[in-house]
């Protein structure tokens, strides 16, 4: 079984992205989907998501602090930046998300309390 991990960084082409933000666009308007994330939010994410979110959220401190234009540049200007960035900051990337990993534990506590406090008040 593939995990997690595996599945977000898989390398897909541009035209499979294109293809999988058109099909989930269309399955995000259905209630069965609407349902299964309103019950995600009031759930912990498992520690492989929230390392997930730590590593992505450590890039995007990168990217904001080496290339401030990184919003505006053409896709394929992203990918070298992304891939200079991983290349030259790979260790400093993993030391980091670590630390944000234990940040975002604890704020997802805090998350979690007020989602349930929202859906028990709606």
């Amino acid at each position: 079984m593939i995990t997690y991990k595996e599945f977000n960084e898989r390398v897909v082409s541009v035209i499979q992205r294109k293809k999988q933000a058109r099909r989930m666009a269309k399955m995000a308007k259905s209630p069965a989907f609407q349902f299964k994330k309103k019950k995600a939010m009031l759930k912990m994410r498992n520690p492989a998501k929230l390392h997930m979110a730590a590593r992505k959220k450590t890039i995007q401190l990168f990217r904001d602090k080496f290339y401030p234009s990184y919003k505006d540049m053409s896709l394929q200007q992203k990918v070298i930046i992304d891939q200079k960035i991983i290349q030259k900051y790979g260790k400093k990337i993993d030391k980091i998300s670590k630390k944000m990993t234990m940040k975002l534990k604890k704020q997802e506590l805090e998350r979690i309390k007020q989602a349930r406090k929202k859906a028990t008040d709606a």
